[in-house]
């Protein structure tokens, strides 16, 4: 990834507070994973509680550009939250220059093929063979390069993890590289000018695992309308591509709840595997929201994760650029100059579509029960 994107990144990121004061233990590291399980040398930090539960649950907690393992420990809710519920955070640490993650070569977006995402999978495996770990409880969450990278852990190691939580992230192969670039930056993803159908992403998806046959992880995917780093089209590229996975309508939503989880923000449920959650006024990267964390993860007493939804396709091969070889009914994405999700159809602005702003002229009115909202000048969305 180039300077001026690491820049950006680095710039918009929310600031750190420390949140590791009063904590029962410290951030340890793990040196001895061998480069077979590991091949680009990401660290492997983890945090353990004084005191866990018996086979333990995990959190694989992914830090952003510019970030680190340490810098994650510090200004994410996880390690308290762990001291409150006995379960394992591991840390990994970006090796790439910027501390950007992976998130565009064919071997981190191939199953078992090398890449960051080899690596932070084996994390996770460690912690399942060596510590006694829930291999049914391995959660993933991550901010901005960090949810790219959740998002494709979700799709490239769907028998590893339980569930996901995704802060401000891009869909799994939109920052694929055509040209097989490791940690690529891709200006027409990050600028929301990419656009597919759900057919599309989840044969990407599928591609991504050829000869997987079973369920993929639940995923919650939180996004800001005031996004300027990853912009807000990205949200609804990430609702169609799971949404094609899990078998939902992404144009409708099965609920849609105002100020859920938290004032400003509105939860659209697509189904008990999939919600898309948008904050009102937000930019990058949203605010990690630890106790919703814990209910989708079913750490809250009584509660439990969602069940794996979809299935996979048993086949498939990925594309650089976009298209897949492994069906014919899939459209390859398009792309456009401005930060439109696309012409919605029928001349009415479907669910997150671009509805207004400077120099907009696709429709301006929404699909009902949705309005179209301002978030700035430039840009207006179905809400």
């Amino acid at each position: 990834m180039g300077p001026f994107a690491r820049a950006l990144l680095a710039s918009s990121l929310f600031l750190l507070s420390s949140l590791v004061a009063g904590l029962t233990s410290s951030l340890q590291q793990v040196t001895n994973l061998p480069s077979t399980q590991n091949p680009t040398n990401a660290g492997f930090f983890y945090y353990k509680p004084t005191t866990v539960k018996t086979n333990p649950a995990v959190i694989v907690a992914i830090h952003f550009c510019t970030g680190t393992a340490q810098a994650y420990f510090t200004g994410s809710p996880y390690a308290q939250l762990a001291d409150t519920y006995g379960f394992i955070v591991i840390y990994p640490s970006s090796p790439n220059s910027g501390t950007c993650w992976d998130v565009s070569s064919k071997q981190t977006l191939t199953h078992n093929a090398g890449g960051d995402s080899f690596g932070i999978a084996n994390m996770a495996k460690y912690a399942i063979s060596t510590w006694g770990a829930d291999a049914t409880r391995i959660f993933v969450t991550g901010s901005s390069s960090g949810a790219m990278m959740t998002n494709v852990l979700t799709a490239v190691y769907p028998d590893i993890f339980a569930a996901a939580t995704v802060y401000s992230g891009v869909a799994a192969g939109c920052f694929m590289s055509s040209f097989g670039g490791v940690d690529a930056w891709n200006s027409t993803c990050a600028q929301g000018q990419v656009s597919a159908t759900s057919a599309y992403w989840a044969a990407q998806v599928h591609a991504m695992y050829p000869g997987y046959t079973g369920g993929y992880p639940p995923i919650q995917e939180y996004h800001g309308t005031a996004d300027t780093t990853l912009f807000p089209p990205n949200l609804n590229e990430e609702v169609k591509e799971w949404a094609g996975v899990f078998g939902y309508n992404a144009a409708a939503p099965t609920q849609v709840l105002q100020n859920n989880p938290a004032s400003g923000y509105t939860k659209s449920v697509y189904g008990p595997a999939l919600q898309g959650i948008l904050g009102q006024g937000v930019g990058h990267t949203v605010p990690i929201m630890g106790n919703e964390d814990m209910k989708w993860f079913g750490f809250v007493a009584g509660g439990a994760a969602p069940p794996k939804g979809g299935s996979g396709s048993g086949s498939g091969t990925t594309t650089s650029g976009g298209g897949t070889t492994s069906s014919s009914s899939t459209a390859p994405p398009t792309s456009t100059s401005s930060s439109s999700t696309g012409t919605p159809t029928g001349g009415v602005a479907q669910h997150w579509d671009q509805c207004g702003g400077q120099g907009w002229t696709g429709p301006t009115v929404c699909v009902s029960p949705f309005k179209c909202t301002a978030s700035n000048q430039w840009y207006s969305q179905c809400l």
